[in-house]
């Protein structure tokens, strides 16, 4: 079975200089410092974020606060797994059990934070939640079927997702964006909501881009069998 020992594919715009910075994170944790205490400070921050998110219909200003929570978020998810890697005490199983269980309820909790938000429609907040759902799904499953973790997608993965919602908390705070909105098929769509739209919009097409080459090549290792009738072979 896949397992965290699989091929990982790293292409992101960031992953070259996030990959620098995690390893000297990762040298300075204290001893008493496991991946477990990480990764569950991931879901912190996800909780964070969410607060966030939604404290922010009394107060624009506490899209800081779920912009911090991502900072977190970053800071756990990422940084369990170089710390294993560091340390040279890897657990392939349940590495690959813990991390990715969790990283699914962390990107609900965010999402749904972020539809109870006023930046985006909740409906559109779930979109971009079934997207990324679709992609991770599809990932374990190359994982087994391929032997290899796709970590990102073109130059986009987990970090550059992140601070592209930094930069619409940032947007939404200090801009006059998020007055305006337009009514299409009889649905008003503000700018964030189409943002949010644009990034259902990559997921999905990710997704796409990659089953159809993963379908013409899995197809060629596990050719079709000719049907021979019953009655034939006797």
């Amino acid at each position: 079975m896949g397992k965290e020992e699989s091929n990982r594919i790293q292409t992101s715009l960031l992953n070259a200089m996030e990959k620098k910075v995690l390893v000297w994170l990762a040298e300075r944790q204290p001893a008493w410092m496991t991946s477990d205490i990480l990764t569950y400070t991931g879901v912190l921050g996800a909780v964070i974020c969410a607060v966030g998110f939604i404290l922010a219909h009394i107060d624009t200003g506490y899209l800081w606060l779920s912009s911090f929570g991502l900072f977190v978020n970053w800071y756990g998810d990422s940084l369990d797994g170089t710390l294993a890697r560091v340390r040279h005490a890897q657990r392939p199983i349940y590495g690959f059990f813990i991390d990715h269980t969790l990283d699914a309820v962390t990107i609900c909790i965010m999402c749904i934070g972020a539809g109870l938000s006023p930046m985006f429609r909740l409906d559109v907040a779930m979109l971009v939640l079934a997207g990324y759902l679709v992609l991770s799904i599809y990932t374990y499953i190359s994982t087994i079927l391929k032997d290899e973790f796709r970590l990102t997608y073109g130059s986009f993965g987990p970090t550059e997702f992140r601070l592209a919602v930094i930069l619409m908390n940032t947007i939404f705070m200090y801009t006059p964006l998020s007055e305006f909105s337009w009514v299409v098929c009889g649905q008003a769509l503000g700018v964030f909501d189409i943002m949010g739209l644009l990034i259902s919009l990559f997921l999905f097409g990710a997704w796409l881009s990659q089953f159809l080459t993963d379908r013409r090549m899995l197809s060629e290792r596990d050719p079709l069998k000719p049907y021979v009738p019953q009655h034939k072979k006797a």
